[in-house]
């Protein structure tokens, strides 16, 4: 078996056990790349670019490392190939957990259960919770599964076509690290610069890739693919971050609600600008935003997969 051929078979069953299982429920490997990264932190912590970028550099480079040292090891045998990129993708992809999460945040808006609802909500956002009415709590859901759609399920599946167990690896790696550190926090602004900035680079076109397909499969939740187009170009560029602003458009377009606005991270106010057209979400729009995050990442996996053997031989 060829080795692109491994890759994307891995690709493939990982896909379905994380479709299947969904996160480990102990000893999760991202969970533990982050408690090393926090306790690293105590040694390396600086208020300056210069600590924050020695420190993302030395985990993303170390994971990557050990990515490349595990498909070296792996190398004569294609069943063990396939297995550990079955197994770095199972570990990597969040596509499960976060339709769970989301589903979960419906059943409580549904049962009328606010404070719950809050609670839930706070396994997908940062906002401030307690400002958030049902309304508010809808629209924070939605935009949690758009953006994650992407993060946790397109962006790990192009990496690992494109770069195998390194790439899995050393993409999560950037993306958990700028979860941690990345935000304009006053301990986190300097510190975690370059965190923030190397997650924007390797989300650049699988956040692309994301709003395209959600777009093109806005059908599936009764939306419109020329709706779901025009919001990207319209109002992609209002939102503070270049990659949730075109995934974040592209869902409003295709479920033919109005995201973005005014949020509350820390006391910290923050304007996304308004994404798309029509009414705010509402609770039944969480189940159209999951329905179509599933679209979005069985269309991924398929280019993933596609690209993953396309590339053999031109590598050759």
């Amino acid at each position: 078996m060829k080795s692109t051929s491994a890759r994307a078979l891995g690709l493939l069953l990982g896909y379905g056990a994380d479709l299947m299982l969904g996160d480990p429920r102990r000893g999760h490997p991202v969970a533990g790349f982050g408690r090393l990264a926090a306790a690293l932190e105590r040694r390396t912590y600086r208020d300056s670019r210069a600590a924050g970028a020695g420190h993302t550099a030395v985990l993303v480079i170390g994971t990557v490392s050990a990515g490349i040292a595990a498909e070296r090891v792996a190398h004569r045998s294609p069943i063990i190939r396939v297995a550990l990129t079955a197994a770095a993708t199972w570990a990597v992809l969040g596509g499960r957990s976060l339709r769970r999460e989301a589903n979960a945040v419906a059943t409580r808006l549904a049962a009328g259960d606010l404070p719950g609802a809050r609670r839930q909500i706070t396994h997908l956002v940062g906002r401030d919770p307690a400002t958030l009415d049902q309304a508010g709590i809808a629209r924070a859901c939605v935009e949690s599964v758009a953006e994650n759609t992407s993060d946790a399920v397109v962006a790990p599946l192009l990496w690992g076509a494109m770069a195998g167990v390194p790439g899995l690896l050393g993409y999560r790696a950037v993306n958990t690290l700028d979860a941690m550190i990345g935000h304009r926090s006053p301990r986190y602004a300097r510190f975690g610069w370059a965190a923030a900035r190397l997650d924007d680079a390797a989300n650049l076109v699988p956040a692309r890739l994301s709003a395209a397909l959600a777009a093109g499969l806005a059908p599936t939740v009764g939306g419109s693919v020329r709706a779901a187009r025009r919001a990207v170009r319209r109002d992609a560029g209002h939102h503070p971050s270049p990659n949730a602003g075109p995934v974040e458009a592209a869902f409003a377009g295709a479920l033919g609600r109005t995201l973005g606005g005014v949020n509350v991270y820390g006391g910290t106010v923050e304007d996304r600008g308004t994404l798309g057209d029509g009414p705010a979400p509402r609770t039944t729009d969480i189940a159209r935003a999951v329905r179509l995050s599933a679209a979005v990442g069985a269309g991924a996996l398929a280019v993933a997969a596609g690209w993953a053997f396309s590339i053999g031989p031109r590598a050759r």
